[in-house]
């Protein structure tokens, strides 16, 4: 089975910018969609961006588009977000996840996922 690790959290100030990856192990995610999520204290986790198997597909939640940017290196077994233009908003657990059939932003069609790694935006 395969297993997420997102490392690349941290605090920052508003305006900044920084990169989140998530890697995988104990076999491949070539074949699955890969999504990022995030999780505000007391709120639910929400959609952030995904990229497609194709690794050229995307999508993107209208809070982050223009803002963020996902993309994959499959050869590294690895999923990238970065963010800039970052802003108090931004503040919440960030994770990966991985859906080998479906390529959507719905968190429950996801089946394998990351710890998570906390992203702090500071004024």
């Amino acid at each position: 089975q395969v297993q997420l690790m997102e490392s690349g959290g941290g605090l920052v100030q508003t305006g900044g910018s920084l990169v989140l990856a998530c890697t995988a192990s104990g076999g491949t995610v070539s074949g699955s969609a890969m999504g990022w999520f995030r999780q505000a204290p007391g709120k639910a986790r929400e959609f952030v961006a995904a990229i497609k198997w194709d690794g050229a597909t995307t999508d993107y939640a209208d809070s982050v588009q223009g803002r963020f940017t996902i993309s994959r290196d499959d050869a590294r077994s690895t999923v990238y977000l970065q963010m800039n233009g970052l802003r108090q908003e931004d503040t919440a657990v960030y994770f990966c996840a991985a859906d080998p059939v479906r390529f959507s932003r719905g968190p429950l069609n996801y089946d394998i996922w990351g710890q998570g790694t906390q992203v702090t935006v500071s004024s």
